[in-house]
């Protein structure tokens, strides 16, 4: 072999050894596997109280939905935890119309765009651990006939609060999977 040839290979191995040893310090920990604590996750996640939402006015069913959600996702067990962690919501809704049949004036579709606010705090409520906002929306078909149209409106609300309700879930299990005590 010629000098550059070795060259090339001796680059291209320290190039892999630098690259190797950079990412041997990244641990990879799986999000539902043990806490630091030793506690399964989902011990952590059940030991979640959520708070009956802060309502606002015509946005009971939304916060309903979400909150339902919640108490399933967080500990669908059934069984009872001790409660370490407290989570209050405030969730938002509303409806906006892409689409209208220009004949008519009549709405197609109705989009419904829902954000909700949400923090985790420790049991008594004192130190913040988290807090954020989750944002979805869901569309729906508004239909001539008055209780289909209600219908799927509903299903709209109870689709945004599953979808809310999966990304708190997530963004709690990250936090609480690396730093589990209050």
């Amino acid at each position: 072999m010629s000098s550059p040839d070795l060259l090339r290979r001796g680059l291209r191995l320290a190039g892999a050894a630098g690259l190797a040893l950079g990412l041997g310090a990244c641990v990879f920990r799986p999000l539902y596997g043990p806490t630091p604590s030793g506690a399964p996750l989902s011990d952590v996640l059940a030991a979640v109280q959520v708070e009956p939402s802060t309502i606002p006015a015509g946005q009971e069913r939304l916060s309903h939905y979400l909150r339902s959600e919640l108490v399933y996702d967080l500990n669908g067990s059934g069984q009872p935890y001790p409660k370490r962690y407290k989570l209050t919501i405030t969730a938002y809704g509303t409806p906006t119309i892409p689409l209208s049949d220009s004949s008519t004036g009549r709405a197609d579709a109705v989009t419904l765009n829902g954000s909700a606010i949400y923090v985790l705090s420790n049991i008594d409520g004192g130190k913040i651990i988290t807090s954020g906002r989750a944002v979805g929306f869901a569309t729906y078909d508004r239909n001539p006939q008055r209780f289909a149209a209600v219908r799927a409106a509903r299903e709209a609300e109870i689709r945004l609060g599953k979808m809310l309700a999966e990304q708190i879930k997530i963004r709690l299990a990250t936090v609480l999977a690396t730093n589990p005590t209050p």
